[in-house]
């Protein structure tokens, strides 16, 4: 469940959203971001789809509070052998989790999980150049399929004896995998194609019209838009 119906109003919405959340400056203003962002998921009652896509995310983030504290010149908090912890490190670790963190629950609200179809008309509908449009269509739909064909290029492996080591056999093996997996990528999309020709493809898809937004769509979007357009003011005073 998406906050805003309209894929159109979602899509640009979460886009404000998002560059007024990366314009922060302040842990406060990320901080009311992320809160904010937090129960906007609460009202799509989609707290555990959205808490396993925080769980990911936030995996990396760790990384910036191993690694700033660190590495950031400042005023040091404490000392581990020749390296000291710097306040101002930890505060630019804690600003990015908190603006990263917002974000994608942002771009999870509003968007949800469009199927790419879907995406690809929305894009059409805002008159997005058709190129780009059908080479994001086509990497979505078809990166799963080629993950596929690399995972059972791998079991094949695996199946004849191959176990992976820090050698040259098993960079020369994983570079022959690589290789198999491009050649028959590029099979797939020459047939692909001419299976899209002979079906009358012209270079565009054909897309149903949307419908226009309703009243709680329209209201739904300016809300969030202008209360992002807020913190991002409030952030700069």
């Amino acid at each position: 469940m998406t906050v805003i119906a309209d894929p159109r109003l979602g899509l640009v919405t979460a886009l404000i959203a998002i560059v007024a959340v990366a314009q922060l400056h302040g842990l406060p203003a990320a901080t009311a971001a992320f809160i904010l962002a937090a129960m906007l998921g609460g009202v799509t009652r989609a707290g555990w789809p959205l808490a396993r896509r925080l769980v990911h995310v936030e995996g990396f983030m760790l990384l910036l509070f191993v690694m700033l504290p660190l590495t950031m010149p400042g005023e040091p908090l404490a000392r581990i052998g020749p390296l000291s912890v710097s306040a101002e490190g930890i505060a630019l670790a804690a600003l990015v989790a908190l603006k990263v963190s917002a974000s994608v629950l942002l771009l999870a609200v509003l968007v949800g999980s469009m199927e790419p179809a879907r995406l690809g008309a929305t894009l059409h509908a805002l008159h997005v150049p058709e190129r780009f449009n059908r080479l994001l269509v086509m990497t979505a739909r078809y990166v799963d399929l080629i993950r596929a064909e690399a995972q059972r290029l791998r079991e094949s492996m695996r199946a004849r004896g191959f176990r992976p080591r820090s050698n040259r056999h098993t960079w020369r093996s994983y570079g022959h995998l690589a290789g198999m997996v491009l050649i028959r990528a590029l099979d797939r999309a020459e047939r692909v194609t001419e299976a899209m020709r002979c079906r009358g493809f012209s270079g565009r898809y054909p897309h149903a019209a949307f419908a226009p937004p309703a009243l709680r769509d329209w209201t739904a979007s300016i809300a969030v838009a202008v209360t992002g357009l807020i913190l991002l003011a409030a952030d700069r005073l």
